[in-house]
């Protein structure tokens, strides 16, 4: 009988002191100025709640403060915004104080020079030599060969085989990238380079608590690792004096061909950038095409079909080319479809510079504001029939002109590299609808928060068209 009273006096006290815990937060963050809604935890806040339920955390909060409301997310507080034109207000102000804010966790893994975290003239040099690498120009003459070399050869043995397609379409992205970046060196580093690249990926949504088994100790001892490769590589060309026509040796350039200097970290930084923002859409986009055109037979037969009248043009061991992306039409839009139905990105984290007023609140300097963009995509005013995966809206080329199309971002920081992907997902595609069939094996359930993901894998059994 002691015993249980024991137990029980220690549970009310346990009760007590998370009551107490949650008034002082809630106490810490009162005032009237600011939006209604919950903090949760000290330190912690609602990041549980929000990396567990996801959107129905977002619809719930919604349901009860309004479509402006206060949380702490991902270690710090957070004004989340649902409201399409404030969106757009905060997204194209960035000279008012509303700059990128993202996680503790990504600033520390992707680093402080990143094209993400700056802004400002230095944002203005770093997207300046991004943006250099990525032309359209330089997609068609140096980047499109050798894309097409790795898709054709990628899936060139799939045939009878069952394969996972969520790893291999994570293997695509990444292995692309890298032969964009260091062409040369991409097969030797490959292997040692995308284990340490993947803990840095999950390393970057997780909070900032750097303790072993933690995402963020691995993220971040992965980015070391990372960094250690990518010095000996900058090092090892610098020593042989020669030329590499690719992204790292355009980055390396001193003479007048690069009007972009950049520092040793500044590269690195910039190859990170280039290889985080590519792989995660390029993969989950390229992932979730396979499996809607499988759920979705008429869609998969017009697909295939502009597909089968490119390659009917040409000879076998040709390539795709510049102007076959400009027929790729249908393909575009089921890109297009598939980024929205899957909703591969679910918002903009931004920051502000200086006490603030938004949607009539104060909002302190230094909180972050989250610019929710997901529900935008099942808006029935905006895409009728918005769970219908429909990619024949997207035809209509003034859809990607609106104001709320924000499926690659807004205002200066719409995604740079949104062609580029774009010609990826385009042309793995290509290659994959003209040689194979394929159905689903073990019906994987899917995740859509806070990554579109399949926890156990997406099988399919693959075999020749």
């Amino acid at each position: 009988m002691a015993l249980f009273m024991g137990i029980l006096g220690l549970l009310v006290l346990v009760v007590c002191i998370c009551t107490a815990l949650l008034r002082w937060n809630e106490m810490k963050y009162s005032k009237k100025s600011l939006p209604p809604g919950t903090m949760g935890w000290p330190i912690f806040g609602e990041t549980t709640e929000f990396l567990k339920q996801g959107p129905n955390f977002m619809k719930n909060q919604r349901a009860r403060y309004g479509s402006f409301f206060k949380s702490h997310i991902l270690g710090c507080p957070t004004v989340v915004s649902m409201d399409p034109e404030l969106n757009r207000y905060i997204l194209m102000n960035e000279a008012k104080g509303l700059v990128p804010g993202y996680p503790q966790s990504m600033l520390d893994i992707l680093g402080k020079c990143n094209i993400s975290a700056v802004h400002g003239s230095t944002h203005k040099q770093m997207r300046g030599a991004l943006l250099a690498l990525i032309s359209p120009t330089v997609i068609r003459e140096q980047l499109l060969p050798k894309i097409d070399e790795l898709m054709r050869a990628f899936v060139g043995n799939w045939e009878n085989k069952v394969i996972n397609i969520q790893e291999k379409t994570k293997e695509m992205a990444f292995l692309s990238s890298l032969k964009q970046i260091a062409r040369a060196e991409s097969s030797s580093v490959a292997q040692e380079f995308m284990p340490e690249f993947f803990k840095l990926v999950l390393g970057t949504l997780s909070l900032p608590i750097d303790l072993p088994g933690t995402n963020y100790r691995r993220g971040f001892q992965a980015r070391k690792n990372i960094l250690r490769i990518l010095g000996q590589l900058i090092e090892e060309r610098r020593d042989s004096e020669e030329s590499h026509k690719d992204m790292l040796g355009f980055l390396m350039r001193k003479d007048d061909s690069n009007r972009y200097k950049l520092s040793d970290n500044e590269i690195i930084d910039q190859i990170i950038t280039i290889l985080y923002s590519g792989y995660e859409t390029v993969s989950t986009t390229s992932m979730m095409a396979v499996k809607y055109l499988h759920d979705h037979p008429r869609v998969l037969e017009e697909l295939r079909k502009e597909h089968m009248a490119i390659r009917e043009r040409k000879r076998p061991e040709d390539p795709i080319e510049w102007n076959d992306l400009k027929l790729m039409k249908f393909t575009r839009a089921v890109i297009f479809e598939t980024s929205r139905l899957a909703t591969i990105v679910n918002g903009v984290l931004r920051k502000t510079t200086q006490e603030m007023e938004l949607n009539g609140f104060v909002i302190p300097k230094d909180w972050r504001i989250y610019v929710y963009t997901r529900e935008i995509n099942y808006d029935p005013c905006l895409y009728p029939d918005p769970l219908a995966f429909n990619p024949w809206r997207w035809m209509d080329k003034s859809l990607e002109s609106q104001s709320y199309f924000l499926i690659f971002g807004g205002g200066t920081r719409q995604c740079p590299g949104k062609e580029l992907g774009i010609a990826e997902i385009s042309t793995f595609l290509h290659y994959f609808v003209t040689r194979y069939r394929w159905e689903e094996v073990g019906g994987e359930k899917l995740m859509k928060f806070p990554r579109v993901e399949a926890p156990k894998g997406l099988h399919i059994r693959v075999s020749s068209y």
